[in-house]
């Protein structure tokens, strides 16, 4: 099934001939006849998608979208009014209260199935990343909502010059905000979409000759970088079905088809401003968590849980290249006492030097991580064994040359690195890249565990050098 759409609405005919229409477009229907029954159904079914009648026995469709949004920890269901006739005020109070729109009876087919279309997709895209965001959340990922505020960056798109100068006028007042003119054949500019807008209103004039040209813009600021998450409202200067049920199809979010309402107009772009927020604040989060999770909190270094699959990768590559490349485990030496002498807070400031100065020293496609207390991991990509140890000496001399400033400590400390390297592409080195049969995560691991045994042979030396893994006798 497409989505779960509930019907209310008291009328046991209407129900059906929406019932048999939704169906056939391979929709799950529920069916309810009063706002009690609608709030039932809500709680235990969680439809996508309400269809609901204006006037209900026993309340409303605004009455009902209020109460189903007023629910604690109720994740938001899109809501349209259907009705046979509706004068203004109460198609703006539906809309008020969180409508997302009122369609008159008898409704084009093909434009109430758009809509329909439309409003899931949304929700659906909605639902993926809170599924996301509630994963994040018991892991710490998870960052407070932030406060509605009525601003917003806005686009009025137009060919008449002077009726949308006059419209932003109107508008801007009742938004709080700026409205931007552009023109169709500038809007695609960098001086536009470089701002990312939260959201474009494409006019379509529906009296000048190809008015479905402008529907264009619409799959253009969908697939342009900076503007792929702007709201779109189409607004009609007269009723169209055909070309509003293509702009739905298309991508747009929301619209007018009954010509410039300046009220209406701001209902439905602050409705559509306030639900893009959300999305974003929910993308947000999810980035977030990547982030945090890849992230040492500490240094700012990638951590185990990135450099391992970062080392399987890098051998992928030079699978494919058969270029070879290194791989270190740097360990600082006697970094116990620097805790004992001086405290954790010292060894902390110490781990964040260390990072900063490995960092520095390494090339933009080299990574660094921390993997352990006080150890650290580096890939180098591309790189000989010649470069790999020149790297690693100058590694060495950099933590080594200078003392270090920490909390604690009157005077600066003197730190030294270990490291243990080895190399892709020696003999000894087993399984070589591109060895038949051997994974990525294979030849990484077990370059890991020879870097690793090198830097234990470095330590027993004493310290302060760098060791290359050589071949078992």
């Amino acid at each position: 099934m497409q989505g779960k759409i509930l019907i209310v609405d008291p009328i046991a005919t209407h129900r059906i001939m929406l019932k048999v229409k939704l169906a056939s477009a391979f929709y799950c229907v529920l069916q309810a006849g009063t706002m009690a029954e609608a709030q039932d159904i809500a709680e235990t079914r969680a439809p996508d998608l309400i269809l609901c009648a204006m006037h209900l026995p026993d309340g409303s469709a605004a009455a009902l979208c209020k109460a189903l949004s007023d629910r604690p920890r109720s994740r938001p269901i899109a809501m349209l009014a259907l009705s046979t006739g509706v004068d203004r005020p109460t198609r703006m109070a539906a809309l008020a209260a969180g409508v997302h729109d009122v369609l008159a009876r008898p409704f084009d087919d093909t434009l109430l199935l758009s809509r329909v279309r439309s409003l899931i997709r949304a929700h659906n895209t909605e639902a993926d990343w809170r599924i996301r965001d509630d994963a994040a959340g018991p892991l710490g990922f998870a960052e407070p909502e932030v406060p509605f505020g009525a601003q917003g960056a806005f686009v009025l798109v137009g060919r008449n010059k002077a009726v949308m100068q006059r419209w932003a006028i109107q508008m801007r007042p009742l938004l709080g905000a700026g409205v931007m003119l552009a023109n169709v054949t500038d809007v695609m500019s960098e001086r536009i979409v470089a701002r990312a807008p939260d959201i474009f209103v494409l006019t379509i004039d529906t009296d000048t000759p190809h008015p479905e040209e402008n529907l264009r813009l619409i799959s253009a600021l969908r697939a342009n970088a900076h503007t792929q998450h702007s709201g779109i409202l189409v607004l009609q200067t007269r009723p169209d079905p055909a070309l509003a049920a293509t702009a739905l199809d298309l991508g747009a979010d929301d619209l007018m088809t009954e010509g410039f309402d300046a009220d209406e107009l701001a209902l439905r772009l602050k409705a559509l401003l306030r639900r893009k927020r959300v999305t974003d604040h929910l993308r947000q989060t999810i980035r977030t968590g990547l982030k945090a999770a890849t992230r040492d909190p500490l240094t700012g270094l990638y951590n185990r849980r990135y450099a391992m699959p970062h080392l399987a990768q890098v051998a992928e590559q030079a699978r494919g290249t058969g270029r070879p490349f290194a791989v270190m485990v740097c360990d600082l030496d006697h970094f116990k006492q620097i805790n004992d002498l001086f405290g954790h807070a010292s060894g902390d400031a110490a781990l964040v030097q260390v990072a900063e100065r490995l960092r520095g020293a390494l090339r933009p496609t080299d990574m660094v991580a921390r993997i352990g207390g006080e150890e650290f991991m580096i890939v180098m990509p591309a790189t000989t064994a010649a470069e790999a140890r020149q790297a690693a000496l100058r590694l060495c001399d950099q933590i080594g040359c200078r003392p270090f400033d920490l909390p604690g400590s009157a005077t600066p400390v003197r730190i030294t690195i270990s490291i243990g390297m080895t190399i892709s592409s020696a003999p000894h080195s087993l399984p070589n890249v591109g060895e038949p049969g051997v994974t990525p995560q294979e030849t990484g691991n077990r370059l890991m565990d020879q870097a690793d045994k090198a830097l234990y042979t470095a330590k027993v030396k004493g310290r302060n050098q760098v060791e290359m893994s050589r071949p078992a006798a």
